[in-house]
């Protein structure tokens, strides 16, 4: 059994907070710097070179990449060989509110849906948990901005409803969203499982390295098709019109009931900010 202190999650989720907010990923770059010689628009072009230009400016001044510095989502794989000294949902929410303060990044979280105060430090952090084997945790850090995540959506379609009905969801979910999610986006689908489970998967999906596809060949080639039919919605970067409306579709399934067809859509931005480090 190999002993981790809670101090030392809490210091790398303090440090991925920093790095997720200033660094955007190298396949996040690779993938707008596709769109960029890709685009037809110029003025579609002129957007993403922008976009290039900031996420340059934030890495370089350590600056942070959005004004929303977002909603602190951590995905933790916790090792079964592995035992937390302390608690472990206190050290994830000490080392995000020692980011956020530390970084000078906006605090966005308030008290409850009713009570809009906000509590100051950005906490507390959204946490899944997930037991693996081995004895290494891994810890994923992803900001979660509310525009991108307003125009999420979950939708339980009938079995009926089949591939046809998944896919027109998930078109109709990116049309309807238009400028707001600040496209390029990246979206990710979550198929199958249950209502929640669904979801969980959605959010899962933007994390996968940017067009890296599904190893499921049906997965793939729905990601495939619906990359290509979210492209042909015409909405653009930035909702300015052209060809790059998403950067990729990510989609990740699980068995559901046979009374059921859970389909879960959760868009990013296209700063698809996340940072990851193994302990």
């Amino acid at each position: 059994m190999r002993e981790i202190d809670a101090a030392d999650i809490r210091d790398a989720v303090a440090e991925l907070c920093l790095q997720a907010n200033y660094e955007l990923p190298e396949d996040a770059l690779a993938a707008l710097r596709r769109a960029r010689e890709s685009e037809e628009s110029p003025r579609g072009r002129e957007v993403l070179e922008t976009l290039l230009e900031n996420a340059e400016l934030a890495r370089r001044e350590r600056l942070p990449i959005c004004q929303d510095t977002g909603f602190a989502v951590v995905f933790l794989r916790l090792g079964q060989e592995v035992h937390v000294r302390g608690s472990l949902a206190e050290a994830v929410a000490e080392g995000v509110r020692r980011g956020y303060r530390d970084g000078y990044l906006r605090t966005s979280i308030v008290a409850s849906p009713l009570d809009r105060r906000n509590t100051g430090d950005n906490t507390p952090p959204v946490l899944h948990v997930e037991l693996v084997d081995g004895d290494e945790v891994e810890i994923l850090v992803a900001p979660k901005g509310a525009g991108c995540e307003n125009m999420s959506a979950l939708r339980m379609l009938p079995p009926a409803a089949g591939e046809d009905g998944v896919k027109d969801f998930v078109v109709e979910t990116v049309r309807a969203a238009g400028p707001n999610p600040c496209p390029p986006t990246v979206v990710g689908v979550g198929l199958g499982g249950t209502f929640e489970r669904c979801a969980c998967l959605a959010k899962k999906a933007l994390f996968r390295p940017i067009g890296e596809p599904n190893p499921d060949p049906a997965a793939a080639a729905l990601e495939r098709e619906l990359t290509e039919r979210c492209n042909r919605t015409g909405v653009g970067p930035m909702g300015l019109g052209g060809r790059n409306t998403v950067l990729a579709v990510h989609v990740e399934t699980f068995p559901c009931h046979i009374a059921s067809l859970p389909v879960a859509v959760n868009i990013n931005c296209h700063a698809s900010r996340h940072a990851r480090r193994r302990l």
